[in-house]
């Protein structure tokens, strides 16, 4: 959610990046049952069913959905978005100030704040945040892959302390989503001490300022947070979150039916009018950030000839996909750029299904007897709703123009690290991502993912699309702070996307989660992080 140290990004992104890692193994046999009643020794506890195992909990290594919805409670960043929103208030820092030529940011950080290992929240340890990713001299930067490095703070010249609680951030050039940035995950505050103890091994050590602190992680099993008592906003009122990678989604589903789970992601689709029946639970709802695709690999063949590419999209029947698999959970998509989002461009068109029409551009491209190719998908993984059917449905539609589809399956973790490849490493043709945004801002979704300068490992551009008038758009449209200037050059470079079809654009997901009645106050938030810092149990 979204996403590049120049070293891997991704995953790799060693460690990050969509965020690969350690291995989602399948965890629900031995839950233990939920306790999100006070338990004997008074405690109140709730457990968490994910879709897939947490990667790392360094924030500055996350990069994907799960790991952020487990990790993100333990740090704080110098902003943050309102809750629902992704409008900015103050988070670690009380105020700042924009420099009129818009290259400088001083934030004015809250005193007295500390991290939980009880050392102090100051300006150095916002310039070390920040320094241990950027800058490749830093005794720090080889204690981690920092997959959004370059994209949250590539536009930094440089920080600099001007007192223990005034920091100066001063970029290279304007940058319109610069203060958006700053709230997302890659931004967050660590506690210089702890990367200094731990060295690679904070992110099964992490240290920040947040409302819950790590207590242990069992990869494969679960992962525990406590409740900070010292938190500067106010002790949490929930004394645990633990956090089980459960990545079948009936397992997951009997276990919050059962009780052994007080909330879960990634429902059915198929359930969910019996969930929402059920008065022992709520269903959330709110639209999200969201896309899912099918990335093509543009830079080889037969996906180099944009002709194939339009051909496989007419061939698909997309309307299906959303209406008899997905059930409503997601919202058929026009652009890569949910409606969400401002910038969206309402008047383009998805690729309408006509097998005649993909035949025909088949012929055109010298493909009329069709081809073969491998489709790679996750088992599971962030966002990703229904991998393995959806797949099923687009091979079905494929096969039906003389594309055969080969489906290759793997493990979310290894799934990223082969996905977020060089070029000249990448031997996947087609495969299934989804991005949810980190910012609200568009320049998230296109730059990030359409740029050429955001080819892996520097960024997550997976299909390797290149377009000179594109990049020339999403450049510009990064330093002209009018916005209005921005919408245009973001709705020109959507249409010239579609037209090009680098990707299968399929559909925006909707946020659903369901959980225990005995669970309150819990909001869900456009970004997908979520937050328990105001949520109580009966």
């Amino acid at each position: 959610m979204k996403r590049i140290s120049k070293a891997l990004l991704a995953v790799s992104l060693s460690a990050a990046a969509f965020l690969a890692g350690c291995a989602n193994e399948p965890a629900a046999q031995e839950t233990q049952p939920a306790q999100t009643e006070q338990t004997p020794s008074g405690e109140k506890v709730i457990v968490v069913g994910l879709q897939a195992e947490p990667t790392s909990f360094d924030a500055h290594q996350i990069s994907d959905y799960n790991t952020s919805r487990a990790a993100m409670e333990i740090y704080d960043q110098l902003v943050q978005f309102k809750e629902e929103s992704t409008e900015l208030e103050p988070d670690l820092a009380e105020k700042w100030d924009v420099s009129d030529n818009g290259l400088e940011y001083t934030f004015y950080l809250k005193k007295d704040v500390k991290f939980h290992d009880g050392t102090p929240l100051n300006a150095e340890a916002v310039k070390f945040s920040i320094d241990r990713q950027i800058d490749p001299k830093h005794p720090f930067h080889d204690t981690g892959t920092f997959a959004y490095a370059e994209f949250t703070f590539g536009m930094v010249d440089r920080v600099e302390v001007v007192d223990p609680y005034t920091v100066k951030i001063v970029l290279k050039e304007p940058f319109a989503p610069f203060l958006s940035n700053l709230a997302m995950h890659a931004a967050s505050i660590v506690s210089p001490e702890a990367v200094k103890k731990y060295g690679k091994d904070f992110s099964k050590h992490p240290v920040g300022t947040g409302p819950f602190k790590f207590e242990s992680w069992t990869p494969g099993v679960e992962a525990v947070l406590v409740k900070n008592p010292d938190y500067f906003k106010g002790a949490p009122k929930v004394d645990k979150l633990i956090f089980k990678p459960i990545t079948e989604d009936q397992t997951r589903l009997s276990e919050l039916e059962a009780g052994s789970i007080d909330m879960m992601v990634n429902i059915p689709p198929d359930d969910l009018e019996r969930l929402r029946a059920d008065a022992s639970l709520q269903v959330v709802e709110q639209p999200g950030m969201h896309v899912w695709w099918t990335a093509f690999n543009t830079q080889r063949k037969p996906f180099s000839d944009v002709k194939v590419r339009q051909a496989v999209n007419y061939a698909i029947n997309k309307e299906s996909i959303v209406n008899n698999i997905l059930h409503g959970t997601g919202e058929l998509a026009n652009s890569p750029v949910p409606p969400t989002v401002w910038g969206h461009n309402a008047a383009l068109k998805n690729y309408e299904y006509n097998p005649e029409k993909a035949k025909q551009l088949l012929a055109e491209a010298g493909y009329s007897n069709g081809f073969e190719v491998t489709y790679w998908i996750p088992e599971s993984g962030s966002g990703m709703q229904q991998p393995a059917t959806m797949a099923a449905a687009i091979q079905a539609d494929l096969a039906a123009v003389g594309i055969k589809v080969n489906i290759q399956t793997l493990e979310w973790g290894t799934y990223l690290d082969k996905v977020f490849q060089p070029k000249e490493k990448m031997d996947m043709d087609m495969h299934q991502m989804s991005w949810v945004g980190d910012n609200g801002d568009p320049d998230n979704f296109l730059y990030a993912m359409f740029s050429s300068e955001q080819w892996p490992a520097a960024g997550f551009n997976d299909s390797f699309y290149k377009n000179e008038t594109v990049d020339r758009l999403l450049k510009e449209a990064r330093t002209t702070l009018d916005k209005q200037k921005r919408t245009q050059m973001y709705e020109e470079a959507q249409k010239i996307i579609m037209e090009e079809a680098p990707w299968i654009v399929l559909d925006h997901e909707k946020q659903i989660v369901a959980a225990s009645q005995k669970i309150k106050n819990f909001k869900l938030h456009p970004t997908g992080v979520f937050r328990f810092a105001n949520v109580d149990v009966e």
